[in-house]
Formats: structure tokens, C-alpha cells, sequence
């Protein structure tokens, strides 16, 4: 669907104005066109769609170049269609000729910030400041709206292995390129490593090898589940304490002990949706 009306047409006088104060706020995208120009007339419905598209972040500027010669000599345009990229008052990128729509989608999406960038931004402070169940939720808010972003992606796992997601954060990791694993990436994955280590002691492994060895025990089994949890293996600690309520629901305490633990995982997990669905349905 073509946009009418979008863009703003820029002259010698509000061109500082539109262009250079105004991608201070927002990605000016530049359009140096002519009325003779037919690739002109094929690129601008496709700008103008991209830039109501992205209104909140990106503004479309256009610059008839007949009109306003001095502005086209001023920026050394050579050739039309040519299109310019400005943010902060400098260009940052820009290409002549027409481009398809997705390429000029993947050049705005590089320089604008993703819907979840907020909340990445917030779930790193929180990180810092060692808030680690509250940047767990933010992270995974960002993950929900940007799960191929690298950087979340990393974010995620940080905060996932502050808090002992030891599975989560494995899988987060292995999902990552070759290519995107860097200081950060190195950085996470010996965390992991160490919580690995923290996470797996001999007293641990004793307890269960006795479960396995007396697997109708269900009072060891619970005393397994409590282990797991404090040593933040929640996925296990969970499929052990609801093996106990398949084999008897109204199990001493296991009925308890499993809401506790639902309840002590962070906002967003989704291990605690994944379990209250199957609790649930214990129930009714």
C-alpha cells in the first residue's frame, strides 16, 4: 500500500532544522530525488512506506534536487535516486540507485533500536547491580520481542546462569554462532562453567544414586527435589518433585514444596508457566 504524504520536503533554509537537529531524536532518511528521474518515482512509495512504518523512530526527508540545486551541490550528489542516512547530525550510511524494500529495511533496522532494546538496556543495569530475578524478567521481555538479537540472546544467559538456569543458559549459548561469540559470549560461558561445578557436589550425586536405588522412596525423593533447588537446578528439582505428585498428589508436603517453587522463580520464566500448566491440570 502506498503512503501519501509522507516525508517532509527540505529546502536551503530548515535543512540544519530537519535534517541535522532532527537526527539527533530520530533516523533522518534523506531522499535526493527529481520529477524527470523514473527510478526516482519507483524508490519514493517504497521510503515513504518504510518511513510510516517506523514513524516513532524514523523520519523521511526529500530533497528535490531541481529546486534545490545549492542543497545537492552542498551534499555532492552525483547520481539520482541517491539516499543518505543521518543520525546525530552525520551520515551513517546511504546507497545510490534503487534498492529493494528489504534491503532498506535491514539499513533502517541496523541503525534504529529494536522494540526490546529498553528493556535490554535495563535488564544489563540490572545485572550490574546484581538485581539478578529482576533482570531475568527484563531480559526475557526483550528475548520475547527480539529472539535473534545476539546481544540479548547473551543478556539472557547471563542472567539465566546468575540465577542457576544451568539448562537454560546451555541452550542459549549452543544457540549462538561461531562468528557472534566474543568477550561476552567467553565471559558467560565460564560463569556457566563455574556454576556447573557449584552445582554438581558429591553430596548431591549420593542423593541420587539412593533415589535411583529406592525409587518408591518418596520422602527422599522430595529431599532430592529441595537439593536440586537450592543448588538452583530448578528443571530438575521440578521434574523430580512432580515425578513425586504423579505417583501420590496428596503427598505430604509435595503439593507445598512445589508451589514454593514455582512461586521463587523470576517473573517471565518460562519453566514456571511450563509447570503451573501441569499442575493444573493435576488438579482439575
Amino acid at each position: 500500500m502506498t503512503v501519501a504524504n509522507v516525508g517532509t520536503q527540505v529546502t536551503i533554509e530548515n535543512f540544519q532544522q530537519v535534517i541535522l537537529e532532527g537526527s539527533k531524536d530520530k533516523l533522518v532518511i534523506v531522499d535526493f530525488w527529481a520529477d524527470w528521474c523514473e527510478p526516482c518515482k519507483q524508490l519514493m512509495p517504497v521510503l515513504e512506506k518504510l518511513a510510516n512504518e517506523f514513524s516513532d523512530r524514523v523520519t523521511l526527508a526529500k530533497i528535490d534536487c531541481d529546486d534545490q540545486q545549492q542543497l545537492a551541490q552542498q551534499f555532492g550528489i552525483r547520481s539520482l535516486p541517491t539516499v543518505a542516512f543521518f543520525k546525530d547530525g552525520q551520515p551513517v550510511d546511504g546507497f545510490a540507485g534503487v534498492e529493494p524494500e528489504s534491503a532498506i529495511r535491514a539499513r533502517i533496522e541496523e541503525h534504529v533500536p529494536g522494540p526490546g532494546d529498553d528493556l535490554l538496556q535495563k535488564a544489563q543495569l540490572l545485572l550490574q547491580q546484581e538485581q539478578f530475578e529482576d533482570a531475568y524478567a527484563a531480559a526475557k521481555q526483550a528475548y520475547d520481542l527480539q529472539p535473534d538479537d545476539v546481544r540479548v540472546q547473551l543478556v539472557l544467559a547471563d542472567a539465566a546462569c546468575s540465577l542457576g538456569r544451568i539448562e537454560q543458559t546451555e541452550k542459549l549459548l549452543d544457540a549462538i554462532r561461531l562468528a557472534d561469540q566474543d568477550s561476552y559470549f567467553q565471559q558467560v560461558q565460564s560463569k556457566l562453567q563455574l556454576a556447573q561445578q557449584a552445582a554438581d557436589s558429591p553430596e548431591l550425586r549420593a542423593l541420587q544414586q539412593q533415589v535411583q536405588e529406592q525409587p518408591d522412596n518418596l520422602e527422599l525423593a522430595l529431599e532430592l527435589a529441595n537439593s536440586l533447588y537450592q543448588a538452583q537446578r530448578m528443571e530438575e528439582a521440578l521434574d523430580v518433585i512432580f515425578s513425586v505428585l504423579r505417583r501420590d498428589f496428596e503427598f505430604p508436603q509435595a503439593k507445598k514444596q512445589a508451589l514454593d517453587m514455582l512461586n521463587g522463580l523470576p517473573k517471565g520464566d518460562p519453566l514456571a508457566a511450563k509447570y503451573r500448566r501441569i499442575l493444573y491440570s493435576m488438579m482439575y
